[in-house]
């Protein structure tokens, strides 16, 4: 297989509702597209899951523009690879910039699937043709808007609620939480707001039954959340801190975490991904998928991602409706009244690309060709 042309387009997205979590409040969304071409005029997509800042992570929308256009395309473009799998290898000797990575990779991954007319979950080894869906809740301008919020997801089935916690919106508002829904899988996302100085905090927050806190402490850090998982009961998740399938091993080793979140763009893509699920498969931890606010190709892949063996928690992935005013694929992705979506039977990621959508949403982009 031969990558003979490749387009980088960024679009603008408005999100129905603001998403705020400890990093700060987003309204609308920057994303890069790729769109990747084989000799043989067979396309696949992907999509950076970058934030337009970097707060997440080092990489942000204008600096992975930056390096797909100047440095990580020209990497691709025109070699010849025997398989998607072996896409990462061609740009391996640039350190770090995984999200960057991912768009190309995952967009390649997306042209194989449909060169060999198969889904691209079955292509990855997925087991299952059904995943279960959760919701993730930014923090609100009131407790009472948050209530509401975690009400209209749980009636429309959602099977998982997460809402983020910070230094100012944590134990009473888990508490007012628990108090309304004493039954429903909650869990805490911190996003690396606090400290090993929080464990009694902490502590105090084991009272409420959740399913996970969702990286706590630093964003770089393993041995700090190994120090906090044996003080408290709640499993800690980790998320930042796991970029590579040796941070996986790591962590599992030093007893870091009891749930891993896996997230394409933070891990690289597929083939990377894979590696960290075999990984946690083979110690016992469970994984799930976590979201970045992806518009519709990005969504898909996580779909496509969430069928492998070891994705047992409900993850971020719900329905395009809940994001979007109008997605970028067709269908959108919907979420049946039980709380799953179904993996999609069409070659490749399994929806149509809508171009119109696209091209509205178009703010700039650019065609790499061979040199």
């Amino acid at each position: 297989m031969k990558i003979a042309r490749i387009d980088l387009i960024e679009i603008q997205m408005p999100l129905v509702h603001f998403f705020e979590t400890s990093f700060g409040r987003t309204y609308d969304r920057r994303i890069i597209l790729a769109r990747v071409e084989d000799q043989d005029g067979n396309e696949g997509w992907g999509e950076c899951t970058c934030g337009e800042n970097p707060t997440y992570s080092e990489e942000w929308t204008d600096s992975c523009w930056a390096t797909l256009e100047q440095i990580l395309a020209p990497m691709v473009i025109g070699k010849e690879v025997a398989s998607a799998a072996a896409v990462w290898s061609l740009m391996e000797k640039v350190k770090g910039n995984r999200m960057s990575k991912a768009t190309l990779e995952t967009a390649i991954w997306d042209l194989e699937a449909k060169k060999e007319g198969v889904s691209l979950w079955k292509h990855l080894g997925g087991t299952r043709d059904e995943i279960v869906s959760g919701v993730s809740i930014g923090i609100q301008d009131s407790v009472g808007q948050l209530i509401q919020k975690i009400r209209t997801e749980v009636d429309a089935g959602y099977r998982r609620i997460k809402i983020k916690i910070a230094p100012h919106w944590d134990y009473d508002v888990v508490k007012r939480v628990r108090e309304e829904f004493p039954d429903i899988l909650l869990m805490g996302d911190a996003n690396s707001a606090y400290t090993l100085d929080d464990i009694d905090l902490f502590k105090r927050m084991d009272e409420f039954d959740l399913m996970m806190f969702e990286q706590p402490l630093s964003h770089d850090d393993i041995l700090d959340h190994a120090k906090l998982q044996k003080k408290i009961n709640t499993p800690v998740c980790l998320d930042e801190s796991v970029h590579s399938p040796d941070d996986a091993r790591k962590a599992v080793e030093l007893k870091a975490c009891k749930i891993v979140n896996i997230k394409l763009g933070r891990v690289g893509g597929h083939s990377e991904a894979r590696q960290i699920q075999k990984t946690c498969l083979q110690a016992g931890i469970p994984v799930w998928c976590g979201g970045m606010l992806e518009a519709g190709i990005g969504r898909a892949h996580n779909i496509a991602m969430s069928t492998l063996e070891g994705f047992t928690l409900p993850g971020d992935v719900s329905a395009s409706k809940r994001y979007w005013h109008e997605d970028i694929i067709e269908p959108e992705v919907t979420v049946s009244e039980n709380g799953t979506i179904r993996a999609p039977e069409a070659p490749g990621i399994g929806f149509e690309i809508n171009r119109k959508r696209i091209d509205d949403l178009t703010v700039k982009s650019k065609t790499i060709d061979p040199a």
